[in-house]
């Protein structure tokens, strides 16, 4: 089966085909980003990424069927991300989708955008089965789930504030550096003196595997304003406060991995792309006889392979949308049924 995956949540828009034959898989992807566009505001503009994403989107399907070798006329369905997310935005790409399910006669299924970046390491060689844990951390969410099959998600713990990268994205403009501010951030610490500033591990020291990262940012700004605010103690506080996330996030997934009873960790989101997160994780995981699974680092991002696989497995499955335009900016992943209980 080859899946048309679209995705445009927020300020990406992505364009993917994947194909569930065996030795097949991910045929053509691309994405757009919108970075250049909201820069000069800080931050994403709804209305302007949903304009940003009807100018380009249409362009991006033909380039990505040219790269695949494919015409329309040989997709078998399509997949589009249906929320949760900016209303506008996914109203552009459910649209799209739909109206090209339609002309094309296949099945379109609408895809919960975090089950796509829970799926997105099963894309990778030596994929890990259910069940395992999921640490699912990026700009606008910071969540541990239990993953007991496809489809069937337990929230552990989630942030009660911040998301861990909209943190460094915080963090990094209230040290001045440009939009965005999280890979910045991140740059600026390969820099830093480990140690030289070092910052709370929020929430570690009670029970539970929530998060909070609001209280860092207070943390870093006090440290900056009472600084010399020369380039290396930028620097320095950057390191501190990228360990202080790192190290939260290694000592909550160790404790999922116990509640769950699993040895196996697998993380998604953009945060997922921090090599100094990957290095921790990878040992952590390693020290306890198990394993850790990323993305490729171009799949930790929004991107419309992972919708296009989730999508692939819910169509494969017997799942699909009736002909009507709906988005959910606000869904609740434990809400998704089960690939077992689709429907032939």
């Amino acid at each position: 089966m080859r899946v048309l995956g679209i995705e445009t949540s927020c300020d990406e828009t992505g364009v993917a085909v994947y194909d569930t034959a065996p030795g097949a898989g991910l045929l053509a992807h691309a994405v757009y980003s919108q970075i250049a566009l909201h820069a000069e505001y800080g931050g994403v503009v709804p209305e302007l990424a949903s304009r940003d994403h009807v100018r380009k989107l249409l362009p991006l399907v033909r380039q990505t069927l040219a790269e695949a070798g494919l015409a329309p006329a040989d997709l078998d369905g399509v997949a589009y991300t249906a929320g949760p997310g900016l209303v506008g935005a996914l109203l552009v790409g459910a649209g799209t989708a739909r109206a090209l399910a339609w002309a094309l006669d296949v099945p379109a299924v609408a895809v919960h955008h975090m089950e796509g970046h829970l799926l997105a390491p099963l894309m990778e060689d030596n994929p890990p089965a259910p069940p395992f844990v999921a640490l699912l951390v990026s700009g606008g969410h910071t969540q541990l789930v239990a993953v007991e099959a496809i489809g069937r998600y337990r929230l552990l713990g989630e942030t009660l504030d911040d998301a861990a990268g909209e943190a460094f994205d915080k963090t990094a403009k209230l040290m001045g550096l440009p939009y965005p501010g999280g890979p910045q951030l991140a740059a600026l610490a390969e820099r830093g003196t480990p140690g030289a500033f070092r910052f709370a591990r929020p929430m570690t020291d009670r029970p539970g595997l929530d998060f909070s990262f609001s209280g860092l940012k207070t943390q870093v700004l006090l440290a900056w304003q009472q600084s010399d605010q020369s380039e290396q103690t930028r620097a320095d506080i950057a390191r501190g406060f990228e360990d202080a996330v790192v190290d939260t996030l290694a000592i909550k997934c160790g404790r999922a991995l116990d509640a769950a009873g699993s040895d196996t960790l697998v993380i998604a989101g953009g945060v997922g792309a921090n090599k100094r997160l990957r290095a921790r994780l990878q040992e952590m995981c390693a020290r306890r006889g198990g394993r850790a699974c990323f993305p490729r680092p171009s799949l930790c991002t929004d991107n419309g392979a992972m919708i296009a696989f989730a999508g692939a497995l819910r169509l494969e499955a017997g799942q699909h949308e009736d002909t009507s335009v709906r988005v959910t900016p606000r869904w609740d992943m434990a809400t998704l049924p089960p690939l077992a209980a689709a429907s032939p």
